[in-house]
Order: structure tokens, then C-alpha cells, then sequence
């Protein structure tokens, strides 16, 4: 059973759009999106430096065109892409890019709602000193008491013994100085307390711009962040994606609910590497590849031919 997963902010690295920019078509392709998204998503994805695609403006719409993009370098169209991935699910906003492979948004629609969340977020980020910090190991219960304690939301449940911390530099801090045993803690460079409260206003944001977007209902199996469910109505994972902004993302769920269906390969879409490596302990007996480049495509394409199970039941256990 074959999935295809999207990264979410913080994958990116300076450049790494430059090699798909070489492939055919493709950068007529980017300056379409780059209109769409009201950014010069080549520049970014090229010569910007780590601060500029740090912001989130920047960088959540250089993600999903990334992603996009090499989907449809992988299975030639999008149009293409349900018949042969049996699922999709993407880390925050990699659900953009995984609900454009899925056929639920087309391209441009996905570039824009996730245009406008970028802006949204990097002002409600603004608004106050937040930011966000792994924890990693020690005991589950201990790590979610110990941040109910300092106030903090568990913003990011990624499994394999990680979750992120989220609140203001304030509460993080007093964490800092209070770990949960056996944890350790490091800051992340993010410009905000993201799937928090304090995202309230990018939700109000972005819900006024989805009403004016009518999406499909999915044509593979498609994940929630929410809580690892399979979402079989295209408005409803379109409400989902609005509330995700200011709810935590559950990559743990995802990561069960996908051992649950069987999944045997797990291809994640560039910027590459962070959910096969969570997938290397929540998803121990998959094969997994983090296609980086487009050196990675013939591999990405032999694990298509020899897991995708393009005729199995597509809907079983939806929501």
C-alpha cells in the first residue's frame, strides 16, 4: 500500500527548488503559481537566503508549490495522481499539498488559500512573542502534564516520542527551566505559536477566502491532521484545513491510522526527510524515501509500480 506524505513549515532549506526548476516545463509552471501566490516563489526557492524562507509568508507557499510540483514530475499530472497513491496525508500545511494531490483543490486554488494562511499567520504571529519547542523522549503523560502545567498546547503530536510545545517565550522559557524528566528540549526556528489560539485571526482569515473555493471530494484515501482520519467529503477536509490552523496537528494519529491500513512505502514529497524519519519508528516494516531531487524520481517511481494498489476500496472509514 503505497502514501504519499507532505512536509510541513520548517522542511525548507535554502535552494532546494533549484534542480526542480531544471525539469521541463517547470518553471513556466512556477511562474504561473508565483502570480497565484503574489510571491517570486523561484527566487525564494533558489537563491533566498534561510532567513527570507523562514517567514511564513514565504514559506508555506514555497512548501505546497514544491510538493506540487513534484508530484506532478512524479506521475506526469496531478490528474493522474489518486489512480496510483492508495493514500495522502500532509504534516500542517502539507495537508494543502497532499488535498491537491488528492484532487480535492486544484493547484492554483491550494496556492492561494495557502498564500493567504501564510500571510494570516505571520501577522497573528506578530502580534505577541511566541514561538515553539520540541520535546523529545522522556514519558508522554509527564511531557503533556508538564506542559499543561506552564500553560503551553501541544501543538504538534508527532509520535516516535516528540511532541512540540507551543505558547508564548515566556511559558517556553519557564519550560526551559522546569523539563519534564528525561526530555529534552530544543527551540525551533519558527516564527510563531502555530496550531495555538493565538492563530485565531489567520482562521477568520482563511475562512473568508475558502468560502469562494468549491472543492472535489478526494480520490484517494486522505488524512486529517485533527485526529488521523480519513475524510471521504471534500468541503469537509476543507473546513478541516481552516480549523487546523489554530488546532494541533495529531501526526500521531495519521502515523496509526496508516499502520492500521497497511501502508508497505511511504514516499515524502520535497523538501524531503522529516516524516520518514518519524516514519522510520512510528512506521518501522514501510519502505520510505524522501525524494529530495529529481535524481530521486526513478527510485520513487519503481516504489510506485510494486506497492500502489490502484484497485483497492478508496473510501473505507471515512468521516
Amino acid at each position: 500500500m503505497l502514501v504519499i506524505v507532505a512536509p510541513g513549515q520548517g522542511a525548507q532549506v535554502p535552494g532546494f527548488l533549484a534542480p526542480w526548476l531544471e525539469l521541463p516545463g517547470m518553471a513556466d509552471r512556477f511562474e504561473r503559481w508565483s502570480q497565484v501566490a503574489g510571491l517570486d516563489l523561484k527566487r525564494y526557492g533558489t537563491t533566498a537566503d534561510a532567513d527570507e524562507i523562514r517567514d511564513t509568508a514565504v514559506a508555506q507557499p514555497l512548501l505546497v508549490s514544491a510538493g506540487l510540483a513534484a508530484a506532478v514530475a512524479l506521475f506526469g499530472d496531478l490528474d493522474s495522481a489518486p489512480a496510483a497513491v492508495d493514500a495522502a496525508a500532509g504534516h500542517s500545511v502539507g495537508e494543502f499539498t497532499a488535498a491537491g494531490l488528492a484532487g480535492v483543490l486544484g493547484p492554483e486554488d491550494a496556492l492561494a488559500l495557502v498564500a493567504e494562511r501564510g500571510r494570516g499567520m505571520a501577522e497573528a504571529a506578530a502580534q505577541a512573542a511566541t514561538g515553539m519547542t520540541a520535546v523529545l523522549g522522556g514519558d508522554r503523560a509527564e511531557v503533556l502534564a508538564a506542559l499543561e502545567a506552564h500553560g503551553l498546547t501541544p501543538a504538534n503530536d508527532n509520535g516516535s516520542g516528540q511532541i512540540v510545545a507551543a505558547g508564548t517565550t515566556e511559558q517556553l522559557a519557564a519550560l526551559a527551566a522546569d523539563p519534564p524528566a528525561r526530555a529534552r528540549l530544543r527551540s525551533l526556528s519558527v516564527a510563531g505559536a502555530f496550531h495555538t489560539h493565538h492563530m485565531a485571526p489567520a482562521v477568520e482569515r482563511v475562512a473568508r477566502l475558502a468560502k469562494g473555493i468549491e472543492p472535489a471530494d478526494p480520490r484517494t484515501r486522505l488524512l486529517s491532521n485533527r485526529d488521523g482520519a480519513v475524510v471521504g467529503s471534500g468541503a469537509e477536509y476543507l473546513q478541516r484545513l481552516v480549523e487546523q490552523i489554530s488546532s494541533p496537528v495529531r501526526w500521531d494519529s495519521c502515523t496509526e491510522t496508516l499502520a492500521g491500513l497497511g501502508a508497505t512505502a511511504v514516499i515524502e514529497l520535497p523538501p524531503a526527510g522529516t516524516l520518514t524519519g518519524l516514519a522510520k519508528r512510528g512506521l518501522p516494516e514501510t519502505e520510505r524515501l524522501a525524494v529530495k531531487t529529481p535524481d530521486d524520481l526513478d527510485r520513487a517511481r519503481e516504489l510506485v509500480r510494486e506497492h500502489s494498489q490502484s484497485t483497492a476500496p478508496r473510501q473505507e472509514g471515512t468521516h
